[in-house]
């Protein structure tokens, strides 16, 4: 057992906290014996790291959260798309012109 980590009724901790964030972290075969708990958890604590040996690997997220990463980073497929899609769809916009008064130029 490494350090810092604490004994459990059944052997090693199924997570502990990463150093680096609040997700929890996962050994991949606690991973695999415990995947409904770790589905559960991705769920409601948030993203769920699963290692190899020690040495991160993947991150499990709820879809919810994948959906907002990928909504984010999709792009529209056309300039036309981006405005129908705009939330400012239906906003009345001004588009009169104020007169601009010409100045006189010294040639």
């Amino acid at each position: 057992m490494s350090k810092g980590r604490k004994k459990h009724p059944g052997g090693e901790l199924p997570a502990i906290e990463s150093r680096r964030t609040n997700r929890s972290s996962w050994q991949i075969q606690t991973a695999k014996a415990r995947f409904s708990e770790l589905f559960r958890k991705a769920r409601t604590e948030g993203p769920q790291l699963v290692t190899r040996q020690g040495k991160e690997g993947v991150v499990v997220i709820s879809d919810e959260q994948y959906e907002q990463l990928v909504g984010k980073a999709k792009q529209p497929k056309s300039l036309v798309q981006f405005f129908r899609e705009s939330p400012l769809v239906g906003v009345e916009l001004d588009w009169t012109r104020d007169r601009d008064e010409s100045k006189d130029v010294e040639l």
